[in-house]
């Protein structure tokens, strides 16, 4: 039955009392409620849990070693897929695979085997998930190129639980340090030699760029005598610590240098709150973790459904949108049930299992089709509870009531998805979701919102993902939202929608109305045109649904509602449609903020995460929109390219900030477009453990074979014109009382580069906002110093650069040279910073630190059946002046002196990867 058990257990309202949300926790100096789950499409293999475990137990003493006695695994959750019968698994209640905090899944196309983790945000940003392959958990010969599997997982955990980078880069394997070219780690103390991967002999200097040439490898020793560090090379015997303050390399051009301003991962770590005030460990029993092994069972869903007075005028909307998932997302052989609650509680149709249109049409009949009374929102989630363990309620409400039985709903086991209405929301409803594992969300009244109808479609896979049998079902099973949109209007409602050629099976377009049903009008993109006669009249439901037969039509579709009434209605559009085969993927989005709570103390952050099948797609163009519970729309245009609020250029994650922060719920909807056809796939990695290239073992290079390349194969195509929609969880401002909204400085600069022009520095960046990354800044900061150090700690201190530069609009690309070579002598190496300042005299935090080095070698005199014109007569020699800048670019000033003067500039910008 839909319900839960009323016992009361005491620990668990001290855990809840003091805050515990759903996720990781820190009990005491150990980590608890760790979810570690296999996708569906892993064969069964016992070994693979033991490996799981043995991995699990191995980090734990590295965690606890590195951490300097404060930290180390507690108690872990393995879920396995629902298809796995030969293991007496326990049954799963809150663990979930789209909570998973590790995923054990199959290689995709950009990492192979190697070990990963999500990250979207910024540095100290917690990271999604950390991705392990089949093949890296059980075979030795994989996992051995980036060392001990345990070691690699607290590399990865960093990535996770503190948001810090990796110390190498691929990309940018050397730089200068004065007049020494360095490999990119930390420490610098790391000892090891530069050899040609080709031939093994002593990499050769690149005349242009001032570094090793591109097919040079740093081998590091495989007996070091430093112990740092994990985010570098964690393959290494000695490295089991991470960089302190004092050991960190911060010349090096890293990611972790670019984000964190140039801090080392032990600091970081420690001026986070998450895992601050533990104390050391004091020496416990045993820091050998506990495991949990479990299993999805049998699918229940019970609705429960608010019917309180307060929800007359929109039982309409709870109607719509319940039918809906009834009749269209509900899968066959689930048990559904309908709960209705007042100030008591009523079961309406007990659990019934879905095996028809039969079925379907008895739970869409059993539907409250009113609303009186109180409200106990309380009373209606523990309905008749005796072993809700693990079952999904989906609890649409109002809720306008109180909440105290948050502890019971922990206690039951089951997973609460919480579905508020209007602006008048309890937030307190939210904690249900919150401590149960489940989703929270807000919609807004009227059908033109269309916010019920997006929630429920959502449902479908947040409920269902966890059953199916392999992913490549789940790809097929699953609708993609193409389009969701409604306006409250007279006359006519025009849009368009694009099918490409991921999709096109299972197409449906649903419109809904408020009082009389409109005309329509869709246009196919070249063959059908179809009008109201076509679509599927439900007239109580006040719905219209148009299916289309076979493999939709790949191109634009156009469609036209009429309202013909003479006062304005409310209208929706949704459009959905299926992968066209199993063997092709969709291209996918999810969307999600970085905090769903905030009490305006920090702006908040909007991700929305585009991909096909982990392929990153670029290019596109992505929209956020946010409404509030007061009906205030706030639309961000969100951007991919490595400034502002996001970290990574092309990675597929778009990004913004959302500054205007006042009271309230709101909910999140993203829209993507590649209507100009400009969207690309991208081979952008994210975080990962290093594949290690070899070893220096006594003096000679034992290489380790060529990290397997990336296919390009499946790139080359053009991603196609696509549309598609996605939602993200609602979230809440609470701003402290009496406090107005908060007024943010311009964003921290991540992306300052620099280039020599003549005998000029041009400096680079994308323009930060007056709001973080919206609106327009009102000035430069911009500094230099012979001591990186001076610019990260006292700024204001150093060299100041003057200009005569207006900053353009947030996002912009801003440009600005300045002679200042000619002080600058052989040798010298200056690093460059800059700030921004708003009308409010707020400034940004300091930048990126980039580094320009000048070198003058001397070069050989040439022979003179060498030397250009004859004989060298005038015995002079050749003077080749290099100035280079370490970050991404390079400029060569070459001037040969002979009996007359020729002097030849030669500019040219350098890839170091």
């Amino acid at each position: 039955t839909c319900g839960f058990s009323k016992t009361l257990v005491a620990v668990l309202l001290l855990v809840f009392l003091q805050g515990s949300a759903f996720g990781i926790k820190l009990t005491g100096n150990g980590y608890t409620d760790i979810l570690i789950a296999i996708n569906p499409k892993v064969p069964e293999d016992p070994v693979l849990i033991t490996q799981i475990e043995e991995m699990i137990k191995e980090a734990s003493r590295h965690l606890l070693n590195a951490t300097e006695k404060h930290l180390y695994f507690k108690e872990v959750a393995i879920l396995v897929p629902p298809n796995w019968n030969k293991g007496n698994y326990s049954r799963a209640e809150t663990e979930v695979y789209d909570k998973a905090n590790i995923i054990i899944d199959e290689p995709n196309k950009l990492h192979g085997d190697q070990p990963y983790t999500l990250q979207y945000g910024e540095c100290g940003s917690e990271g999604r998930y950390i991705h392990l392959t089949p093949d890296f958990m059980l075979n030795d010969d994989v996992s051995k190129y980036y060392g001990p599997r345990g070691k690699v997982f607290v590399h990865e955990w960093a990535h996770l639980r503190w948001g810090v980078f990796d110390e190498y880069n691929e990309e940018k394997p050397f730089y200068l340090s004065g007049s020494l070219i360095e490999a990119t780690r930390c420490t610098i103390k790391i000892t090891g030699k530069y050899i040609h991967k080709r031939d093994q002999k002593d990499c050769t200097t690149d005349p242009v760029t001032g570094l090793y040439t591109k097919d040079c490898v740093f081998y590091p020793d495989k007996q070091q005598t430093t112990s740092a560090s994990i985010m570098y090379n964690q393959g290494l015997n000695a490295v089991n610590e991470f960089c302190t303050k004092e050991t960190h390399n911060t010349e090096a051009p890293n990611i972790q240098n670019r984000l964190c301003g140039n801090r080392g991962v032990e600091e970081v770590i420690t001026s986070l709150s998450v895992d601050a005030g533990v104390a050391v460990v004091p020496t416990p029993p045993s820091i050998l973790p506990t495991f949990t092994v479990v299993q999805r069972w049998q699918r229940v869903v019970c609705l429960v459904l608010d019917v309180s007075g307060s929800m007359g005028s929109r039982m309409l909307n709870l109607r719509q949108a319940a039918t809906l998932f009834i009749q269209k997302i509900v899968e066959d052989q689930a048990y559904v049930g309908i709960v209705q609650f007042t100030n008591t509680a009523t079961i309406r149709e007990p659990l019934t299992l879905i095996d028809g249109k039969v079925s379907r049409d008895k739970l869409v009949g059993r539907l409250p089709p009113s609303a009186s009374g109180g409200t106990d929102i309380c009373a209606g989630v523990e309905k008749d509870g005796d072993g809700a363990r693990g079952d999904v309620i989906i609890l649409l409400t109002d809720g306008e009531s109180s909440i105290n039985c948050q502890i019971r709903v922990k206690d039951s086991g089951a997973i609460v998805h919480t579905i508020t209405l209007g602006p008048n929301a309890n937030i307190n409803v939210k904690d249900l979701s919150d401590i149960s594992g489940g989703k929270y969300h807000n919609a807004a009244d009227g059908v033109d919102s269309n916010d019920l109808v997006d929630i429920f479609g959502i449902m479908r896979n947040i409920i269902y993902y966890k059953y199916l049998q392999t992913f490549e079902r789940y790809l097929s099973f699953f609708p993609q939202q193409l389009e969701s949109t409604g306006l409250n209007m007279i006359g006519w409602f025009n849009g368009s929608v694009s099918i490409d050629r991921t999709i096109g099976n299972n197409t449906s377009f649903l419109v809904i109305y408020e009082r009389s049903p409109p005309d329509i009008l869709v246009l196919s993109p070249f063959t059908r045109t179809y009008d109201t006669s076509h679509f599927k009249h439900d007239a109580p439901a006040k719905t219209l649904t148009l299916d289309i037969e076979g493999t939709a039509e790949t191109g634009k579709w156009k469609y036209s509602l009429l309202n013909k009434e003479s006062t304005a209605q409310s209208m929706s559009m949704t459009v959905t449609s299926h992968a066209v085969s199993e063997a092709i993927s969709p291209v996918m989005v999810k969307t999600h903020m970085s905090q769903l709570s905030s009490n305006g103390s920090k702006p908040m952050l909007v991700y929305a995460d585009v991909n096909q099948k982990g392929v990153p797609v670029i290019l596109a163009d992505v929209t956020a929109t946010l409404m509030s519970d007061r009906g205030v729309k706030y639309e961000l245009k969100l951007q991919d390219n490595g400034a502002g609020a996001d970290a990574f250029r092309h990675d597929g994650i778009y990004s913004s900030y959302f500054t205007e922060l006042t009271t309230g719920k709101y909910s999140l909807k993203v829209k993507v477009h590649n209507n100009d056809g400009t969207a690309r796939f991208s081979l952008r990695r994210h975080s990962g453990a290093l594949y290690i290239p070899g070893y220096v073992v006594d003096g000679q290079v034992v290489m380790n074979p060529p990290k397997p390349p990336v296919s390009e194969d499946d790139l080359q195509a053009d991603v196609g014109s696509f549309s598609r929609t996605a939602i993200g969880e609602s979230f809440s401002v609470s701003l402290p009382p009496g406090v107005p909204p908060p007024n943010f400085p311009p964003n921290k600069i991540t992306d300052l580069n620099a280039e020599i022009e003549g005998d000029k520095v041009m400096l680079t960046w994308t323009a930060p906002g007056e709001d973080m990354d919206q609106g327009t800044a009102m000035a430069y900061e911009i500094r230099f110093s012979e001591d990186s150090d001076l610019l990260r700690s006292n700024f204001s201190t150093a060299h100041l650069v003057t200009y005569n530069l207006s900053p353009k609009t947030a996002g912009s690309p801003e440009k600005l040279s300045f002679t200042l070579f000619s002080i600058i002598k052989n040798g010298t190496t200056l690093f460059f910073a800059a700030k921004a300042e708003d009308k409010s005299f707020l400034k940004s935090e300091t930048s990126n630190i980039i580094q320009v080095t000048k070198i003058v070698p001397k070069a050989p005199v040439p022979s003179p059946t060498d030397a250009p014109g004859g004989p060298d007569t005038s015995g002079g020699g050749v003077n080749i002046t290099v100035i280079v800048i370490s970050v991404t670019t390079v400029t060569m000033v070459a001037c040969l002196i002979a009996s007359v003067t020729m002097c030849s500039i030669k500019s040219r910008r350098v890839n170091h990867a």
